[in-house]
């Protein structure tokens, strides 16, 4: 598979609002003959972000390697509604295919959020250890029983990190009252009242209004969005703190899974789950290209050491109240992966 120009990605990322729906389905050529499965993709991310060029490269592989027997038609962009309509769209049979983030499909299966635990992972490393391990395999089992069948590849959505108006975050002390908006998940919530902070629930379109009336003063997000949000225009610095990890379950809906022969499925997983791990090495380096980007937009960087962070979620028992909410057994596979926690 080829390299992605992360350029031409910047550019895709920061114009997507203004793609228009009748322009934004991207699929198979036409061709003669119908194909036996036609199978239809949805995703919120524009055309020119890694997921949706390591998708069609998947799709291409497919018809080729299936001899046309199986299609796939890619709706990017929230083309078929949001995460919540799409979710439901799989899950109904009217969508084949869908990539929520862990932290969505935890409205289904709520031990699929246990990668957005705070400060769990240091690395890649241990991310990759996790999700294509045995933590992995039991939260795709648990979406199994809610109808969707799960690749076993993750793809990934990256890091999260924090910016700020004022002073740079170089200890837990930092966050002490701090108004940092996060998004509306119970569990980002739990982790920055424990950290001392002042989280403020607010959906991302009012992230940049919010930052510069100084509502909040602070804001959390993988760099890519940082970037393409304009938010270092309304913030002073950045820190790696790598708090959240968060990434895409390939999924499909169970029925239409099941209907496809072994040796078609086989084809299929094969080629999403190769285009998935192309993917991952496509946001590594795209992560690198927009750190250089924001700073010379004038954003400062710092790299905080984890572990005062770590300390003060221990003390404020997040780790603990959440080891009870996921289950012995997928806090055991989670901590297998990152060592002791809770």
């Amino acid at each position: 598979m080829s390299i992605l120009n992360r350029r031409t990605i910047l550019k895709g990322l920061a114009a997507a609002p203004a793609i228009g729906a009748a322009g934004a389905v991207i699929g198979m050529p036409h061709i003669a003959r119908a194909a036996e499965f036609e199978l239809k993709y949805g995703n919120n991310l524009p055309l020119t972000h890694p997921l949706n060029i390591r998708a069609q490269e998947a799709a291409d592989r497919i018809e080729k390697e299936t001899k046309g027997r199986v299609t796939i038609k890619i709706f990017p962009n929230n083309q078929l509604g949001g995460d919540t309509d799409m979710l439901s769209q799989v899950r109904s049979g009217g969508l084949t295919f869908f990539t929520p983030s862990a932290l969505v499909i935890a409205t289904l299966v709520p031990v699929a959020a246990i990668n957005a635990v705070g400060f769990a992972f240091s690395d890649y490393d241990q991310v990759w250890k996790a999700m294509d391990g045995g933590l992995g395999a039991h939260v795709r089992e648990a979406i199994s029983k809610v109808g969707l069948y799960a690749f076993e590849k993750m793809w990934d959505n990256g890091f999260r990190q924090m910016t700020t108006s004022g002073a740079p975050i170089e200890t837990v002390a930092n966050m002490d009252g701090l108004k940092i908006r996060v998004p509306v998940s119970p569990l980002s919530i739990s982790m920055f009242k424990s950290l001392g902070s002042s989280p403020a629930s607010l959906q991302f379109s009012e992230v940049y209004s919010s930052l510069q009336t100084r509502i909040v003063d602070a804001q959390e997000n993988p760099l890519p969005i940082i970037q393409v949000a304009k938010l270092y225009e309304v913030q002073k610095s950045c820190a790696l703190t790598n708090h959240i990890w968060d990434g895409y379950w390939f999924i499909a809906n169970g029925r239409a899974w099941r209907g496809l022969p072994p040796d078609l499925q086989t084809i299929v997983a094969g080629a999403i789950n190769d285009a998935g791990l192309a993917q991952r090495g496509d946001i590594k380096g795209l992560n690198q290209s927009v750190q250089a980007d924001l700073a010379s937009k004038g954003l400062a960087f710092n790299a905080p050491a984890p572990d005062s962070f770590r300390a003060k979620l221990r003390e404020a028992g997040f780790y603990s109240e959440w080891k009870g909410r996921f289950g012995d057994e997928a806090w055991g596979l989670l901590e297998a992966a990152v060592g002791k926690l809770a």
